[in-house]
Protein backbone atom coordinates (compact mmCIF):
# COMPACT_ATOMS: atom_id res chain seq x y z
CA UNK A 1 0.00 0.00 0.00
CA UNK A 2 1.31 3.39 -0.81
CA UNK A 3 0.05 6.67 0.62
CA UNK A 4 0.31 10.03 -0.98
CA UNK A 5 -0.52 13.80 -0.64
CA UNK A 6 0.35 16.29 -3.17
CA UNK A 7 -0.07 19.59 -0.53
CA UNK A 8 -0.38 21.97 -4.01
CA UNK A 9 -4.14 20.48 -5.02
CA UNK A 10 -4.57 19.10 -1.30
CA UNK A 11 -5.27 15.51 -2.56
CA UNK A 12 -4.66 12.16 -1.30
CA UNK A 13 -4.37 8.66 -3.17
CA UNK A 14 -4.68 5.75 -1.32
CA UNK A 15 -3.33 3.01 -3.85
CA UNK A 16 -3.63 -0.62 -2.29
CA UNK A 17 -1.95 -2.47 -5.35
CA UNK A 18 0.71 -2.13 -7.24
CA UNK A 19 1.09 -2.80 -10.85
CA UNK A 20 -0.39 -0.95 -13.84
CA UNK A 21 -4.36 -1.76 -13.86
CA UNK A 22 -7.10 -0.18 -16.11
CA UNK A 23 -9.90 0.93 -13.75
CA UNK A 24 -12.82 2.34 -13.74
CA UNK A 25 -14.03 4.87 -11.32
CA UNK A 26 -17.09 5.04 -9.32
CA UNK A 27 -17.64 8.51 -7.63
CA UNK A 28 -18.62 8.54 -4.02
CA UNK A 29 -19.01 11.70 -3.78
CA UNK A 30 -17.45 15.11 -5.04
CA UNK A 31 -14.61 14.51 -3.33
CA UNK A 32 -14.22 10.84 -2.88
CA UNK A 33 -13.64 8.41 -5.73
CA UNK A 34 -12.69 4.26 -5.59
CA UNK A 35 -10.48 2.94 -8.87
CA UNK A 36 -11.98 -0.34 -9.07
CA UNK A 37 -10.06 -2.51 -11.31
CA UNK A 38 -10.55 -6.27 -13.11
CA UNK A 39 -12.77 -8.74 -10.61
CA UNK A 40 -13.94 -5.59 -8.89
CA UNK A 41 -10.59 -5.58 -7.11
CA UNK A 42 -10.51 -1.74 -5.09
CA UNK A 43 -7.15 -0.61 -6.31
CA UNK A 44 -7.12 3.16 -4.94
CA UNK A 45 -9.10 5.46 -3.47
CA UNK A 46 -8.98 9.67 -4.68
CA UNK A 47 -9.57 12.01 -1.82
CA UNK A 48 -9.82 15.67 -3.18
CA UNK A 49 -9.75 18.59 -0.67
CA UNK A 50 -8.27 16.22 1.45
CA UNK A 51 -7.41 18.53 4.37
CA UNK A 52 -11.33 19.18 4.79
CA UNK A 53 -12.36 15.81 4.52
CA UNK A 54 -9.95 14.20 6.36
CA UNK A 55 -10.26 16.60 9.54
CA UNK A 56 -10.00 20.31 10.80
CA UNK A 57 -8.13 22.02 7.93
CA UNK A 58 -4.83 19.71 7.96
CA UNK A 59 -4.30 15.74 6.54
CA UNK A 60 -4.27 13.80 9.76
CA UNK A 61 -2.01 11.66 11.46
CA UNK A 62 -2.00 8.03 9.90
CA UNK A 63 -1.60 5.31 12.34
CA UNK A 64 -0.88 2.20 11.56
CA UNK A 65 -2.13 -0.28 13.97
CA UNK A 66 -1.97 -4.20 13.90
CA UNK A 67 -0.07 -4.97 10.93
CA UNK A 68 2.94 -7.12 10.51
CA UNK A 69 5.91 -6.06 8.50
CA UNK A 70 7.14 -8.53 5.78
Amino acid sequence: MKITYDAEVDALYIRLLEGDHECRVLQLNDEISLNIGAGEVLVGIEVLDASEVLGSGQVPEIVLEKLKAS
